[in-house]
């Protein structure tokens, strides 16, 4: 069975308190719903990236690697960011879009 839908917008067990899906697991039900590919996007860290990768090519699905980010009026604050909803979902193309997340 091949899926045409993606999900291009999955937090991890490192997104603290906002996503509990391990890695593995993720991978392997990608799979089995037949989806091509599945994106990860943490909070604010790559920490897990390496993980995701070599377990979707275990797989036999194509890694997304992402990051979601809080978007902050100014350099020096966060206050407020989160009331806006000023969040940003960034996906890595290639190997440049990827250094460009790290």
């Amino acid at each position: 069975m091949t899926s045409d839908f993606v999900h291009l917008h999955v937090h991890g067990e490192h997104s603290l308190l906002d996503g509990a899906c391990r890695v593995k697991q993720l991978v392997h039900k990608a799979k089995e719903l037949g989806m091509p590919a599945v994106a990860l996007t943490d909070h604010g860290t790559l920490g897990v990236v390496v993980k995701f990768y070599r377990a979707a090519q275990d797989e036999g699905i194509k890694p997304i690697i992402g990051l979601e980010l809080y978007v902050a009026t100014d350099r020096s604050s966060r206050a407020g960011v989160k009331e806006r909803n000023a969040r940003l979902t960034l996906l890595a193309r290639n190997e440049t879009g990827y250094k460009n997340l790290v």
